[in-house]
């Protein structure tokens, strides 16, 4: 297994720079990542220095509350796909799911999905350290239904990230119809490992470099 495949190497923060996003995008080229995911207003320097690799461009959209409308959602999906994004993770309605309007979460992720259709993947991030159990997978049945191709732990900028539990409980709903992402919290090698080895099939990480490092010493 090579884990670097796994990964979205990820810079969200508020204050990077385009040198930082840079760097990010070569370091991912050297390890050969899954993709770069970045806030929607880099997307067209990733895509730039992405071109002609393997690596692909992921954007956020609804970042980081869920709380945007669906109409500023699907232009913010429909603008990063524009500018090259070929993945777009976006964040789930979760005062509505909490609410209990399904039908309002459904028509937020579909209208993403119809966007994004035939140009860009789509994960549905459900930001499980706000969520019951029960409310996790009503979320990720929803996100099936509305034709996500992946669910999604965690922003990374909420009050918890990725834990084993959550992915289990996650993949134990979604099955093997679609993807499961863990991002938050992932900062080596072995956090990795028990993480795919729950269920995970992406990982979202600004600490990649250190996870694929720690790999190469663990096979050596």
């Amino acid at each position: 297994m090579k884990i670097a495949h796994y990964i979205d190497h990820t810079l969200l923060k508020p204050e990077a720079t385009q040198e930082q996003i840079t760097q990010v995008c070569e370091e991912a080229i050297e390890h050969g990542f899954a993709s770069v995911c970045v806030n929607p207003c880099h997307v067209s320097l990733v895509n730039k220095k992405l071109s002609g690799t393997a690596v692909k461009t992921c954007a956020v959209v609804g970042f980081p509350l869920g709380a945007n409308t669906t109409e500023s959602k699907m232009f913010e999906a429909r603008q990063a796909i524009k500018n090259g994004a070929q993945e777009i993770d976006m964040v789930m309605n979760i005062g509505a799911l909490k609410d209990c309007q399904y039908t309002l979460v459904e028509k937020d992720i579909a209208e993403i999905v119809k966007v994004a259709k035939g140009k860009a993947l789509v994960k549905v991030i459900l930001e499980c350290c706000l969520l019951t159990d029960d409310e996790k997978v009503q979320s990720c049945e929803i996100a099936m239904q509305a034709g996500a191709d992946f669910v999604k732990t965690s922003t990374g900028f909420s009050t918890g990230g990725a834990t084993i539990q959550d992915v289990r409980l996650m993949r134990s709903v979604v099955g093997d119809k679609v993807g499961v992402k863990a991002s938050g919290g992932i900062r080596d090698y072995d956090t990795a490992i028990a993480i795919i080895n729950a269920g995970a099939t992406r990982i979202g990480a600004s600490s990649s470099v250190v996870i694929v490092k720690n790999a190469k010493v663990n096979d050596s």
